[in-house]
């Protein structure tokens, strides 16, 4: 690989050179966004899914023909998306403040609306565990304006982090010590959960950290908390996880690559604010990246880390009526 690399990185640790490659350049796959976010891969389909919150839709980049489409419209404000073990869509929903499943049927699920019988704020983003269980971030940004949502006050009065169990689908707290819990990932054992602050678009000088947390043994609590990344521009927002353990982040100027360890080790320059990004393509060696009106994406050397077993148990939602 050559000691250079093409002018979409910014090489910051000599490490970065083993993960970018020298001959390969961002490529735009389409624009028309208002706020582009929370993009999932379909890998049995060959197709990409993503929200445009504000114009309340998702919108599907097919990767036979580079075409794009209207998946669906309205589309409650949906935010992050998430591909569950059945290969179902998992998503944050800003208007119906709950998350909610695509049944292969095509039927919309509510799977979580509330917390002790308050309503989310409006669910944020969220992974799935190799267990079955659904973690997802609960920030206001759905609720402070009727531009991404519909304004409304909190019922529950905090911005939380809460686990879904697969079996008996309880909504248990997770995290309840975050200004604007946003983005979060499993490291490839999921042993570690990463979770994005974005609590300075609401505080002054408030955060705009990644947190890295320890996975209890039954996978049912998370301890620990410590900041893993600053953010130097704008906010870390959505994020993923390499086969390898790297982080990749959304920034403002791009998406950061931090080690492991933490060290920043590169970026892919976008010259939009990045939202959200995720892996895909025939090897998954292809990171999708939702900047402000457009979605990107650039072919990297490493992988998504393996997702998990399937046969996990099916959490069981309620038909919406």
């Amino acid at each position: 690989m050559g000691a250079w690399l093409s002018n979409s990185f910014e090489l910051i640790d000599p490490r970065f050179r083993a993960l970018a490659f020298s001959n390969v350049q961002v490529e735009k796959l389409y624009t028309g966004c208002r706020w582009a976010e929370g993009p999932a891969w379909f890998a049995a389909g060959r197709y990409l899914l993503w929200s445009d919150i504000p114009n309340d839709r998702t919108l599907r980049w097919d990767g036979t023909d580079g075409s794009v489409s209207v998946f669906q419209q309205p589309a409650m404000n949906t935010n992050g998306n998430t591909v569950d073990l059945q290969g179902r869509l998992v998503s944050c929903e800003h208007l119906g403040r709950c998350v909610s499943r695509i049944e292969h049927d095509g039927r919309r699920i509510v799977l979580a609306e509330r917390y002790e019988g308050k309503r989310f704020n409006s669910p944020n983003d969220v992974v799935v565990k190799s267990d079955g269980s659904i973690w997802f971030t609960d920030p206001s940004y759905g609720i402070d304006s009727d531009y991404e949502g519909a304004a409304a006050p909190s019922e529950i009065g905090a911005c939380n982090v809460y686990r879904l169990d697969p079996v008996s689908g309880r909504v248990a707290i997770v995290a309840s010590d975050f200004v604007q819990p946003n983005g979060l990932a499993f490291s490839p054992d999921e042993s570690l959960l990463y979770i994005a602050d974005t609590g300075a678009t609401h505080q002054t000088n408030g955060p705009h950290h990644v947190r890295c947390f320890k996975v209890s043994g039954d996978s049912a609590a998370i301890s620990g908390g410590e900041v893993f990344a600053t953010c130097p521009v704008g906010l870390y927002d959505g994020l993923r996880v390499d086969v390898d353990g790297n982080l990749w982040l959304s920034a403002g100027d791009g998406v950061h690559c931090h080690s492991s360890d933490g060290t920043l080790l590169g970026k892919i320059l976008i010259p939009e604010t990045v939202a959200n990004v995720c892996f895909g393509g025939a090897k998954l060696n292809r990171l999708f990246i939702c900047g402000t009106t457009s979605l990107y994406s650039v072919f990297l050397n490493t992988r998504a880390a393996p997702r998990g077993h399937y046969g996990a148990p099916i959490l069981r939602g309620e038909p919406l009526v």
